[in-house]
């Protein structure tokens, strides 16, 4: 049976991403057949890999799963969290046998759009800058915007001695005290939205993310979640092939 690298095998039966296996194999925590890995050892399907003495299972055909789920506000994007915060894992229920893992992340106090599969390959595709997949976000901030803020979320805000990519910013609606906008990006640094309005003296009241790439969030209510479509699954892949 073909070998693949450990990392890639564990992404794709969705065990964890394969930076996390990678840092996992560099703490001397995976073991193949009894011995220790290095990153670069390869593995099969039918070779027994533990992650700090547990067995991972290995299915021979995996079923690969798709979800979309609205995240609601107060829920962490991890599969377990150490300060025994709610997880976006929680809200999944006895329908769903595989183990997920979520694409990228929404912080705590965010909502919206986000996807859990075990598809490794799709879950890095989804991720990585180079892939340019546009997420877009309702952020309602206070008390107001000016024109000159507007240029400057547009055109690229400097976080971490970096400046962002050129984002595609639209006033929603405008009351007193209060600004919706609609703001799409196509990277997904840490907390990025949040820390670009913050940037500039916006406070952050409500952050939604309703949609990524192709994908709408719609009319669901917080803390559901379905199966893509096939026509989803393709659409995405299609973006995710037009970037390349």
């Amino acid at each position: 049976m073909e070998k693949i690298r450990i990392q890639k095998l564990l992404a794709d039966v969705g065990y964890c991403s394969r930076r996390k296996a990678e840092a996992l194999i560099s703490a001397g925590k995976i073991k193949l057949n009894g011995h220790p890995v290095k990153l670069g050892d390869k593995a099969s399907y039918q070779d027994i890999i533990t992650v700090s003495g547990e067995r991972i299972y290995l299915p021979k055909k995996k079923n690969l799963r798709y979800i979309m789920m609205y995240k609601p506000r107060g829920y962490v994007t991890t599969t377990s969290d150490e300060l025994e915060r709610r997880c976006v894992m929680d809200l999944l229920g006895d329908d769903i046998e595989e183990r997920l893992y979520p694409v990228g992340r929404l912080d705590k106090d965010s909502e919206g759009l986000l996807l859990l599969t075990n598809d490794g390959k799709f879950a890095n595709d989804v991720m990585h800058p180079s892939r340019h997949i546009s997420k877009t976000y309702r952020v309602t901030v206070r008390p107001d915007v000016t024109e000159q803020q507007l240029v400057e979320l547009s055109s690229g805000i400097e976080l971490d001695g970096k400046k962002t990519l050129p984002a595609n910013v639209v006033v929603k609606t405008r009351e007193p005290g209060r600004v919706v906008l609609l703001i799409t990006i196509k990277e997904g640094r840490n907390r990025q939205i949040r820390r670009m309005c913050e940037s500039l003296g916006l406070e952050v009241a409500r952050l939604r993310r309703v949609s990524v790439g192709p994908l709408k969030l719609g009319m669901m209510k917080p803390g559901t979640y379905r199966d893509l479509t096939a026509d989803e699954l393709r659409a995405v892949r299609n973006a995710i092939g037009k970037d390349n």
